[in-house]
């Protein structure tokens, strides 16, 4: 029986339970990988620092499924030594798997880190946090390195384990777990979606956690926002998420699909790699709660797009968006609202990107947008595909269509966002860059 909605709703929850820990020295870590989409939300909640603890098991020479001890970072080691006199390991036996373990995990290391160095655990609390917890034995290893790599105090975080491998637990100081299930078959039984977590997107949450710090750190100097904002438009006023690293900086506005929210853990990734990028981002409810229950207004594109356009007119007023140029990133539903937005005769936006988009609910406005155009479309989603290239045949401005091979409807599938979003990262550098919509009218003319 599902507990969670995914990792994201797992790490929110988990981080409410943990906020006796606010204010206090302490760093989040994630297993990679599961474990760092639930601890970048720990991280959020707590307002602290993010990041990973790499381990490797040090398997017995001629029996590898054995461990007889793990590595971490920093040179940490440790052994079972009732395990290493059993099975009579020599010393060159130990020093040629450390070796080649040592390899494998500094692989792992530079690849999720990027030369970022790794955060000092000295004297501080250490809050070791996975997406659930089967048999403890790697929970069990990341501990004894944290406390080998200094930490004062080590707390084990998870969302769901059974309970006897809790009670069998001795290697943190302390445990936070919100549930203990009768029937524990697998971590992955109790989410809805317990979709796999690739490479690209723990590097992703990693650099937007360091960027959340230094942004908390600019914010109180003045120079940058990320803040919870509301939009008037009409009667109802908007909710939605600003992040703008400076004045000016160009800023792409999200309109999410149907049954979605400003909270999708998939346009958040996404937005997170246009940040990364040095992008601004605006995460927007184009509904609010009460007419959400109303199903006719998740496709009333018209509306939907009356709503972006308030938005864009909103951001046009602030001192410092008044001189953004403005993209549109359109999911599902949200890119026919995006394009009927694009297509108003005085609208002034410098790109528009469909990701499993629906840009014919546009209709006959398609022919009258004027931003260049990305559609990104999944291969395994043929539907939408087929609709794609009807949309597309209709545009008369500058467009593209970019098919991820093997991807369904919601980028799902290994490594397939994180190319989505690349793609759109790379089109709005291109169009929204000072100086690219003159070059573009310049060409079209």
């Amino acid at each position: 029986m599902s507990i969670f909605e995914d990792r994201v709703e797992a790490g929110r929850r988990l981080g409410k339970r943990l906020e006796y820990l606010r204010g206090q020295d302490i760093v989040i870590l994630g297993l990679p990988r599961g474990g760092v989409p639930v601890a970048f939300e720990v991280a959020t909640a707590l307002d602290a620092p993010l990041d990973v603890i790499v381990v490797r098991k040090l398997g017995v020479p001629f029996q590898p499924e054995l461990a007889m001890g793990a590595i971490g970072e920093g040179g940490a080691r440790v052994l079972d030594p009732h395990i290493v006199a059993s099975v009579r390991v020599t010393e060159a036996e130990l020093e040629a798997v450390e070796q080649r373990e040592r390899a494998l995990l500094e692989t792992r290391v530079a690849r999720f880190r990027k030369g970022r160095a790794r955060t000092d655990l000295k004297g501080r609390i250490a809050v070791i946090v996975d997406d659930g917890i089967a048999t403890g034995s790697t929970a069990r290893v990341a501990c004894r390195i944290a406390r080998t790599l200094g930490a004062a105090k080590v707390i084990l975080a998870v969302p769901v384990a059974p309970a006897d491998t809790l009670a069998d637990l001795t290697e943190p100081d302390e445990i936070v777990c919100l549930a203990t299930p009768h029937q524990f078959t697998a971590v992955g039984y109790h989410y809805r979606d317990f979709s796999p977590t690739d490479d690209a997107e723990v590097v992703l949450l990693l650099d937007a956690a360091a960027k959340r710090l230094h942004s908390a750190r600019s914010a109180a100097s003045g120079t940058d926002v990320d803040e919870e904002v509301q939009i008037p438009c009409g009667s109802v006023r908007l909710q939605g998420h600003l992040y703008v690293p400076a004045p000016g900086t160009s800023v792409v506005v999200f309109a999410h699909g149907s049954g979605s929210s400003r909270h999708s853990p998939r346009n958040r990734f996404v937005a997170s790699v246009l940040q990364q990028a040095g992008l601004g981002t605006l995460l927007l409810d184009l509904l609010t709660p009460a007419e959400e229950l109303n199903r006719a207004n998740v496709f009333d594109i018209e509306l939907l797009a009356g709503r972006l356009a308030a938005a864009t007119e909103w951001l046009g007023a602030r001192p410092d968006t008044a001189a953004s140029t403005v993209g549109y990133f359109g999911a599902s539903t949200g890119a026919g609202a995006a394009l009927w937005a694009a297509a108003d005769p005085g609208a002034r936006i410098g790109a528009v990107v469909s990701r499993g988009g629906r840009p014919d609910l546009a209709g006959t406005r398609l022919s009258a947008v004027r931003a260049p155009t990305l559609l990104i479309v999944g291969g395994a989603d043929h539907e939408v595909l087929e609709l794609n290239h009807w949309a597309k045949a209709l545009m008369r401005c500058t467009k593209e269509l970019a098919v991820v091979p093997g991807a369904t409807h919601l980028f799902e599938e290994r490594g397939t966002l994180a190319e989505a979003a690349a793609l759109a990262r790379d089109w709005f550098l291109r169009y929204l860059q000072p100086g690219a919509n003159e070059a573009h009218d310049e060409a079209d003319n």
